[in-house]
């Protein structure tokens, strides 16, 4: 994942984070799961999208207000998803901004290598 410019990333409100610090993940593991949260898949899920909405504002270094208005969002509740606070927004939602951005979102179901296991949901960024 590309590294966020650190201006562009202070004008709509998040603090630009190495490689490293993006990740959701230690070995695999849901930091979710291991601090308890409830849906700690899902939760995974929407900090992965919201850490790909928020690198692609920082990269067109656009204000909170320019990016709320072009994703459709009122800017407090744009704030706040920036600032980790995504409860609210559904998946698709989030999907949506993506699309906004110009980004395309793909949605692909496999089966499992064991055809008994539970499947897993993960998002992948190209």
């Amino acid at each position: 994942m590309k590294q966020c410019n650190k201006s562009a990333a202070r004008r709509i409100g998040m603090k630009a984070r190495s490689h490293e610090q993006e990740s959701q993940t230690h070995e695999g593991l849901n930091v979710y799961a291991d601090l308890g949260y409830r849906d700690p898949d899902r939760m995974l899920i929407k900090a992965q999208l919201v850490s790909r909405i928020a690198e692609l504002l920082a990269e067109r270094g656009i204000t909170q207000i320019q990016a709320a208005t072009s994703l459709g969002i009122p800017q407090p509740k744009l704030s706040k998803l920036l600032r980790g606070q995504f409860r609210g927004f559904t998946e698709r939602k989030l999907m949506d901004c993506l699309t906004q951005l110009g980004q395309n979102a793909q949605i692909v179901a496999r089966q499992t290598l064991d055809h008994d296991d539970a499947g897993a949901v993960s998002v992948t960024f190209e």
